[in-house]
């Protein structure tokens, strides 16, 4: 077992929580008649990240680690905080591709690591969860396309 991939996947559970706890938030204090897409978009990408982060937690249950509880959480998401301003929809839609690409870092970092250790179950897994974290960003810069030429 490999330390730099148990703590790369710590990382990746705390990140996906803590964006599941974003999400939900902004997808209840949007306000408007442009922001109901961008809700119902969030809503959905809420039970995606709650299974990545099922899935991280088996795997390092798997490797004899356990994934972290509330106590060693440290929040990172600043950018993704609910706007004062809750017809503030582009401020949510940055906020969610700089996630998203924090993500996509990470789970590219996860790969390597995976690769390095020879541990190719965990490199599958966050192969597959990076396709799901591209495409989310891919689904957001178009949101932000739109909403830049308003």
């Amino acid at each position: 077992m490999s330390e730099e991939v148990v703590d790369l996947l710590r990382k990746a559970y705390g990140d996906e929580m803590e964006t599941v706890m974003n999400y939900q938030t902004n997808a209840i204090v949007l306000d408007g008649v442009r922001a109901e897409e961008i809700k119902e978009s969030l809503q959905t990408d809420i039970q995606e990240e709650l299974t990545h982060a099922q899935q991280l937690g088996n795997r390092l249950k798997q490797l004899d680690a356990r994934p972290p509880g509330s106590a060693e959480f440290t929040a990172n998401q600043h950018s993704l905080q609910p706007p004062e301003d809750s017809t503030n929809v582009l401020s949510v839609i940055d906020g969610v591709i700089e996630a998203e690409e924090d993500a996509i870092a990470t789970y590219r970092s996860i790969i390597e690591a995976a690769e390095a250790a020879n541990d190719p179950v965990t490199e599958d897994l966050a192969v597959t969860i990076l396709a799901d974290e591209e495409a989310h960003r891919t689904e957001f810069k178009g949101y932000r396309k739109e909403y830049k030429r308003e």
